[in-house]
């Protein structure tokens, strides 16, 4: 299954979708804030959400999934 991977290190601050979510290419999914700078993650291909591994706060580091989709 296709998974959305933290391209930098920080907290979650915004999550986008809920499980079950249809997704397309280039949706916003989850909001990523580090040095007080936000940065949204985008889908990379089109499914459905089947499990989201972080909640808002928590903290994660590069390559750390995020999502999980099908």
């Amino acid at each position: 299954m296709p998974e959305l991977i933290a391209p930098i290190a920080g907290n979650v601050w915004k999550i986008l979708v809920a499980v079950g979510d249809k997704v397309e290419l280039d949706d916003e999914v989850v909001i990523l804030e580090a040095l007080k700078m936000e940065t949204p993650i985008y889908c990379e291909e089109s499914g459905t959400i089947t499990e989201i591994k972080v909640k808002e706060g928590d903290a994660v580091n590069e390559d750390d999934v995020l999502v999980v989709f099908g």
